[in-house]
């Protein structure tokens, strides 16, 4: 079987995670109960493919606990990330979590002094003011049962996902193993803290209910299983650029889904801090270089 063009594959994998903001809203169960059986329902699965190609994971016992760290910062991501859902919607919610590629430079620019360059810096602000105007800053017509706390969780969202980036890179060098293994080793990080932020919470639901379960199996294997296994193949065979415009996608099918699936219906204040945060995330991606020379000097070897 002839296997598609990598980046055809990126696009799969993106469409399918496009989805999880509707699943999540459709479920209707609390931020955390739809974090935990995500990764409840996607463990067995990951576990079975991860078995299968284990004798090529050659990573060290730090390396895999630092992918289950990372998968610890996705459960807090997604529990902010399903509060912001809640809030403000699904399509809104999604887009307000992208200001993570902000925090990603922040936090490279802290831990390996990768400096951002002035045009990264500027397009970083104009993503932050998108994400502002999506709160409805107190508007009556704001979509959302509380926009301004639901944009506030996103962009907490967005740091807990790039921690997650961060660490999860860092935990994989040189793919010293299978994507699928480090993604069972993250589920199973997202999956405790999941339970952990449950506990503390007091809404974890641990008594699967229908209809809302079955969206649930949706969201693991569409999203967590297919989606992300597809975008693990993918981007270690595409360039860097190519994989920040594919992954683009994320968010204005977020939007899209939400509006046909959910009839959300954005502000035109709201509207147009969609389409600034789009404008700066498709302006950030399209640069060559995102930090300076010096910076680039300054790496770590």
């Amino acid at each position: 079987m002839r296997i598609p063009p990598a980046r055809w594959v990126a696009l799969a994998g993106t469409v399918c995670i496009s989805f999880s903001a509707v699943f999540v809203a459709l479920a209707s169960v609390s931020p955390t109960t739809a974090a935990f059986w995500r990764g409840a329902y996607a463990l067995p699965i990951l576990f079975a493919f991860g078995w299968a190609v284990r004798s090529r994971d050659t990573r060290s016992q730090r390396l895999r606990l630092a992918a289950v760290i990372a998968g610890a910062f996705l459960g807090v991501d997604l529990f902010f990330w399903h509060n912001s859902i809640d809030r403000i919607g699904a399509g809104l919610a999604t887009v307000a979590a992208h200001s993570q590629i902000v925090f990603v430079g922040i936090i490279a620019w802290l831990l390996y002094r990768h400096l951002p360059t002035r045009r990264t810096l500027g397009f970083g602000a104009l993503i932050i003011l998108g994400v502002t105007l999506i709160s409805g800053l107190g508007r009556a017509d704001a979509f959302g049962s509380q926009p301004v706390s639901g944009a506030v969780f996103g962009v907490l969202a967005g740091l807990s996902y790039a921690w997650f980036i961060i660490v999860l890179q860092a935990s994989n060098p040189q793919g010293s193993a299978p994507a699928v293994a480090t993604l069972l080793d993250a589920t199973i990080g997202m999956l405790a803290a999941s339970a952990v932020l449950g506990a503390f919470t007091g809404d974890l639901s641990l008594a699967p209910s229908w209809p809302a379960h079955g969206w649930l199996i949706l969201l693991a294997i569409v999203a967590q299983v297919v989606g992300w296994t597809l975008l693990a193949h993918a981007l270690p065979r595409l360039p860097a650029l190519t994989v920040s415009v594919i992954i683009l996608a994320q968010p204005m099918l977020a939007v899209l889904w939400g509006r046909i699936i959910l009839s959300e219906t954005l502000s035109p204040l709201q509207a147009s801090g969609v389409a600034l945060v789009l404008i700066g995330l498709v302006a950030v991606n399209s640069q060559r270089s995102l930090v300076t020379d010096r910076a680039l000097a300054l790496e770590p070897t």
